[in-house]
C-alpha cells in the first residue's frame, strides 16, 4: 500500500503519537465521530467553548429534561434578562412532594386582568379566567338584640380574616354603627360586641385586605321583649254558663304583639272536662266564652299560662287564673 508522506508505525496510533492542532475540525468529515466512538464523559465541560452550542444545535425532541443535583437543589430553569444581570427562574417541586404532572399553555393569550388557572385534572390544561377577588360573605342568620345597651353576638359567613371591620347597616335610615369590639373566632366566625338603636340592620364585613361583603338581609333586630301590662295572678271570679267577654289581656312592645295559651294541657282554650270553655283574640287579647266552664256545675279555680309573642319573635309568659262561681255567690263577667 502507498503512503503519502511518511508511513505510519504497525502499531495503533496513540494520542500520543498526533501532535497538537493536527487534527482540525476541516479534516474530519461530517458525522465522522459518533457518540460510540466517545468514552463516558470524554467531553468535559472545559472542553467545550462558550457559546459553542448554539440555538440551531439544542432542538430537544420530544422534550428537555433539568435534573436536580441529587441532593437538595431542585431542576429549574433560569430566564435570564438580555444583559444576564438578572434571571427568574422556574423550579420542580421538592422531592418531598413527590409530584409529577404536566401543564399545558393555553392556545390564546386571553384578555385583559385574566389569570392562568388550571382544570384540577389529569389532562393539565391550563385556561385564562378572569381573576375573582377573594371577599367575605355574611351569613343570614337573623339575630334579636335588646336595643341601647351593650351586646355581645356571634356573626357567621365565610372568608373572614383577622381581623376585620365590622358594621351594621339600619335599613330604615342607611345610618352605620360600627362593631365596638370585634374577635376573630375563625375564618367563618366572630364574636362582635355593639350598642344599636331600636331597628333592623344589615351586617357588612370589610377585611384588611378592602375586600368586603354584606348581608343579603336584615339579620340583626335591636328591639325590646315585650311586658305584660296585666298582672299577673287572678283575672277575678265568673259565674258559671255565663256569656260573653270576661275580661282583656294587654302586653306592650316596640312592635305589634300576638297572644296565645301555652299551658299544657290548654285550660283557658277548649271545652273538655277542667277547660273555661273561653276563646283568646290573638291580636285584641280579649278572652270571651259563650258558656263559661262549660258542662262544669261546681266552682272551679282555672289557671293557664299566656304567652305576648312581638313582631320580631320575642316573647314573654304570664300565669293567670280564673274563678268560675255558681248561686247567690256568682258574679257576672267583665272587662
Amino acid at each position: 500500500m502507498a503512503y503519502v508522506g511518511k508511513k505510519p508505525a504497525d502499531s495503533i496510533i496513540q494520542s500520543s503519537d498526533i501532535q497538537d492542532g493536527i487534527i482540525t475540525s476541516g479534516k474530519l468529515a461530517d458525522n465522522s465521530v459518533i457518540e460510540s466512538k466517545l468514552n463516558t464523559n470524554a467531553v468535559t465541560t472545559d472542553k467545550v467553548n462558550a457559546d459553542t452550542i448554539t440555538n440551531a444545535k439544542t432542538e430537544f425532541t420530544p422534550g428537555l429534561t433539568i435534573k436536580g443535583d441529587g441532593s437538595s437543589a431542585d431542576g429549574k430553569i433560569i430566564l435570564n434578562c438580555s444583559q444576564n444581570t438578572h434571571g427568574v427562574s422556574i423550579a420542580g417541586p421538592a422531592h418531598s412532594s413527590a409530584q409529577s404532572y404536566n401543564l399545558i399553555l393555553p392556545t390564546s393569550v386571553g384578555t385583559t386582568g385574566q389569570v392562568l388557572a388550571t382544570n384540577g385534572n389529569s389532562s393539565n390544561q391550563l385556561s385564562w379566567v378572569d381573576a375573582v377577588e377573594a371577599k367575605p360573605t355574611v351569613a343570614n342568620v337573623s339575630q334579636t338584640i335588646a336595643p341601647a345597651t351593650s351586646q355581645t353576638f356571634n356573626i357567621t359567613g365565610t372568608g373572614f380574616i383577622s381581623i376585620p371591620i365590622v358594621e351594621f347597616i339600619k335599613s330604615d335610615t342607611g345610618a352605620i354603627t360600627r362593631a365596638g369590639a370585634v374577635s376573630f373566632t375563625s375564618a367563618t366566625a366572630l364574636s362582635v360586641t355593639a350598642t344599636l338603636a331600636t331597628g333592623a340592620y344589615y351586617v357588612r364585613v370589610e377585611n384588611n385586605d378592602g375586600n368586603a361583603g354584606r348581608s343579603t338581609n336584615t339579620i340583626i333586630t335591636a328591639s325590646t321583649a315585650p311586658t305584660w301590662s296585666t298582672a299577673s295572678g287572678s283575672l277575678g271570679s265568673v259565674a258559671g254558663n255565663f256569656s260573653g267577654n270576661v275580661i282583656t289581656v294587654a302586653a306592650t312592645s316596640d312592635s305589634a304583639i300576638t297572644y296565645s295559651e301555652v299551658s299544657s294541657p290548654a285550660i283557658l282554650i277548649g271545652s273538655g272536662s277542667g277547660q273555661t270553655n273561653c276563646t283568646l283574640g290573638s291580636s285584641s287579647g280579649i278572652i270571651a266564652t259563650t258558656d263559661f266552664g262549660g258542662s262544669s256545675t261546681a266552682p272551679t279555680l282555672y289557671t293557664f299560662t299566656l304567652r305576648a309573642t312581638d313582631a320580631e319573635g320575642q316573647t314573654a309568659d304570664r300565669v293567670f287564673t280564673l274563678q268560675s262561681s255558681f248561686g247567690a255567690t256568682g258574679s257576672g263577667g267583665f272587662n
